[in-house]
């Protein structure tokens, strides 16, 4: 009995979270606001249609930064990665609000720069954005 629940609890701390926001919310902003950049697509399975200014946000939960095959990153986000910087729900958040203080304050190193010059300011929309990602097939 008390495996089972061991095991149990195991399972459930190697659930994701999903943020604490609107899927569909943060389905319509980025549909309005990242698809400039960005597109969704598994393959030839297109969830969205946009930019290629910006990688494929399919899958980005869990991702190491900088290492989508094909995308040609900056410097910032290589360095985020190999410092071992992996995307889930709040350091996406965290990133959209301020791409470039985000990554001088994760590599620690004030010239740090980002690609990304987007910035989006309001704590719902980038909870609602990140909810939307994570709610995406990993």
């Amino acid at each position: 009995m008390i495996r089972a629940a061991m095991i149990f609890a195991l399972s459930l701390s190697a659930t994701p979270v999903l943020a604490d926001g609107d899927v569909a919310a943060g389905e319509e902003l980025v549909a309005k606001r990242c698809k400039t950049c960005h597109m969704i697509a598994d393959g030839d399975n297109v969830i969205l249609k946009g930019g290629k200014t910006g990688p494929n946000l399919y899958a980005i939960i869990g991702r190491t930064a900088g290492t989508y095959e094909g995308f040609k990153y900056g410097d910032g986000l290589i360095a985020a990665g190999a410092k071992g910087l992996v995307w889930d729900a709040e350091q996406i958040s965290a990133y959209i609000e301020n791409p470039k203080g985000y990554l001088a304050a994760y590599l620690d190193d004030s010239k740090a720069k980002s690609k990304m010059a987007f910035k989006l300011k309001d704590a719902d929309d980038r909870a609602n954005v990140a909810a939307y990602l994570a709610s995406l097939p990993q």
